[in-house]
């Protein structure tokens, strides 16, 4: 029998190969809830299910928008490549 050394990020249970990419969703996930939260606070009328999922985007996004962000808007509009996934991420 193997071991395999893995990686679980405590916000979602997510289990990843590498510190790297699990410091990295970490923080990933650690801005959809602050920009969770930013909604929340300023947006009224969007119940809570429809801000995390806002958050998720933006954050998931985050490289795409700063990019946008610097003159480059119309990057919002491309659609966002799939994910492909490498083995190195584990779902619960």
């Amino acid at each position: 029998m193997a071991v395999l050394a893995v990686w679980q990020c405590d916000r979602d249970g997510a289990m990843f190969k590498n510190k790297k990419d699990a410091d990295d969703h970490d923080k990933m996930l650690e801005l959809a809830e602050n920009i969770t939260a930013l909604i929340e606070q300023n947006i009224t009328g969007v119940d809570e299910a429809q801000a995390e999922a806002i958050g998720l985007l933006l954050a998931k996004r985050r490289d795409i928008l700063a990019r946008a962000c610097k003159n480059k808007p119309e990057l919002l509009l491309e659609e966002e490549p799939e994910e492909h996934n490498d083995g190195d991420v584990f779902v619960k």
